[in-house]
């Protein structure tokens, strides 16, 4: 049975299967009670990774964590990510790593989330108009000021991955990864080898049918849903994934964190494997 808890950057526990917080509404009403309702619920059944970030309603997303959780309890990590920014002409959002603009969104986030250390900040994406040893430079920098823990990269390449741990110990990496799709198979191996926490973003996803038809299959012979057989295929897939499943509702909630009791035996590992692999 693989083990259901990783120590990131070696010595912070956590919980692997985590509760990512973009999907919940934060316009005020009863979509935000439910919102509240359901980071509580996170919490109570277990939970101890939470991940959000700035690019979440601009800080909303960060604030309602903090609405509901704070103060909060021991051995919770609320996990956040900067480096995108809207533009002063356009209000689009656009990738911004200048060390100026990472620093001013730290700050906004330990006030947002109402603590004065983030345990662990994660570089949304790398800014290609920015020197990479720059953008590092600054998490460094608040790391060493106590302002920051832990220091993570989002959606990189192994090349990306190498040159950053020249520049700075990395904990962590976000990439999209799913049973069907595996585009980052390699970062996952690199990830392995060094001992970082892996956080699938989009764990749960469908996309070709024959693939989505083996997916059901399986959950059918094991009595569980689809999303529970993609989740325990994430956790026994390698024992550095964590992943972060979102959802809006309690039930789904349940039916996530569920999926953390159930064994894929070898055979089923292998008829999940084949859709992904090259024609």
């Amino acid at each position: 049975m693989a083990s259901t808890t990783f120590r990131i950057g070696g010595d912070l526990g956590v919980r692997r299967l985590g509760f990512g917080a973009m999907h919940v509404p934060t316009e005020a009403g009863t979509g935000r009670e439910s919102s509240v309702a359901v980071v509580r619920r996170a919490v109570e059944l277990g939970v101890t990774l939470i991940d959000t970030a700035y690019l979440y309603g601009g800080g909303a997303n960060e604030e309602l964590i903090a609405e509901a959780l704070h103060p909060y309890p021991d051995g919770l990590l609320i996990t956040t990510k900067v480096g995108v920014a809207r533009s002063g002409t356009s209000d689009e959002w656009r990738l911004d790593g200048r060390p100026a603009v990472l620093r001013d969104q730290v700050e906004q986030a330990l006030r947002r989330l109402r603590v004065e250390r983030i345990e662990l900040l994660q570089l949304h994406r790398i800014d290609p108009d920015t020197p990479l040893a720059d953008q590092l430079g600054t998490l460094a920098d608040l790391r060493t000021e106590g302002k920051i823990g832990r220091i993570g990269l989002s959606e990189v390449g192994v090349a990306e991955l190498t040159q950053a741990q020249k520049i700075v110990d990395i904990a962590t990496v976000q990439n999209r990864y799913n049973v069907l799709d595996r585009e980052h198979e390699p970062v996952l191996a690199a990830c392995e080898a060094a001992g970082i926490a892996f956080l699938p973003w989009r764990p749960v996803a469908w996309g070709k049918s024959g693939a989505k038809a083996e997916v059901a299959a399986v959950a059918a012979e094991l009595d569980a849903t689809p999303t529970q057989i993609a989740l325990a295929w994430l956790l026994g897939r390698s024992p550095v994934i964590l992943p972060i499943p979102g959802t809006a509702r309690i039930d789904h909630l349940e039916e996530n964190l569920a999926a953390e009791r159930l064994h894929l035996s070898p055979a089923h590992r292998d008829r999940l494997d084949r859709p992904a692999e090259p024609a």
